[in-house]
């Protein structure tokens, strides 16, 4: 079986080393490369066409997030950010990686000899090897609108609100769908996005600067009224009448916050007055939840294979008949506000 060949930048030696050999008790993969800033990752990059890196974002002579960038615009790779930074700023930069095209974050190894750290890093490691990447030139696409939108019956009752759903490549996929919402958008948006612990604290904060938005944490009991509002990690959201509910029920599908358990009661609550959106990421969570918006009278749409990052929760819906409409990322901006003026 061919190994999947792995480049390991990390500028401590330590921890870089620690890495690689976590990585060579693996069969399936070998390291084929070691770099201790990010010019030398390009460099390596470039050379070695590796099938997925691991990256610090706190390295020397070029940034993690320049790297990152540089790599996705000119060699793209599969790139799994191992990071240990918490503060706001550092945190910030992840996301500006991941938005720039990196797959995955996970946190660094609190100390060598944490199996459970090594089992997640390395069966990680090897979803992300297996994403197909494609170049990404940071910069933003005009959207344009559909040839064919959700049909809405001339009784269906008006829309109420937007919720989307969003796990791997999701960072990237929020953040152009809301650059493409006028200023003032009227309809609440909901977002589950799966980033968990430590990485998910700031990232409604960071959403909010990236476009006209108004973006905020939801918080238990808040009523639902225009923005848009994220769930925080490791909590469900629900909508209940007028008001938004924070929930640490059990895990879907592994997730929480879980898209289904978002959707199914946008389902319940509004009806035909929902529109919902599931976007690029692994496994099947908000599948589900879509296919019970649908059935309620909603809209609903799904990303496209070709503009997915991981076509994974988007296929599983699409399997179900759950989508109305399957469009590429860059026309769900434009959908939304569509299927918001109607009927």
């Amino acid at each position: 079986m061919k190994r999947l060949r792995i480049l390991v930048v990390e500028d401590s030696l330590t921890v870089r080393r620690h890495l690689c050999e976590v990585l060579a008790r693996d069969p399936a993969l070998e390291v084929v490369g070691e770099a201790a800033d990010g010019k030398r990752a390009i460099e390596l990059c470039q050379a070695l066409r590796p099938d997925a890196i691991t990256l610090d974002m706190m390295l020397p002579v070029m940034s993690g997030l320049a790297a990152t960038e540089f790599i996705m615009a000119y060699c793209p790779t599969p790139i799994l950010v191992v990071s240990a930074s918490v503060n706001r700023g550092e945190l910030f930069k992840t996301y500006e990686a991941l938005a720039a095209g990196a797959v995955e974050v996970m946190d660094k190894p609190g100390a060598a000899g944490d199996a459970d750290w090594e089992a997640r890093f390395v069966a990680l490691l090897k979803l992300v090897a297996r994403v197909r990447v494609v170049t990404h030139m940071r910069g933003r696409r005009q959207p344009r609108l559909p040839a064919a939108l959700p049909a809405r019956g001339a009784d269906a009752p008006a829309p109420r609100l937007v919720a989307l759903g969003a796990s791997t490549g999701g960072p990237q996929a929020l953040v152009e769908i809301l650059r493409s919402l006028p200023a003032g958008f009227a309809l609440p948006v909901l977002i589950v996005i799966h980033i968990g612990e430590p990485f998910g604290a700031a990232f409604a904060e960071w959403l909010d600067g990236q476009s006209r938005q108004r973006v905020r944490m939801a918080e238990d009991g808040m009523a639902l009224g225009a923005g848009v509002l994220l769930a925080p990690p490791g909590r469900h959201l629900l909508l209940r009448g007028q008001r938004l509910y924070l929930d640490d029920g059990p895990e879907r599908f592994s997730c929480r916050p879980s898209v289904d358990v978002l959707f199914e009661s946008v389902a319940r609550e509004c009806g035909g007055g929902a529109i919902a959106a599931l976007l690029t990421g692994m496994g099947q969570d908000g599948a589900r939840g879509l296919l019970a918006v649908r059935a309620a009278g909603g809209a609903t749409l799904a990303q496209d294979e070709a503009s997915c990052v991981v076509y994974g929760m988007p296929r599983e819906a699409a399997l179900l008949n759950a989508a109305q409409q399957v469009l590429p990322l860059a026309d769900i901006g434009a959908a939304l506000v569509a299927l918001a003026q109607t009927p």
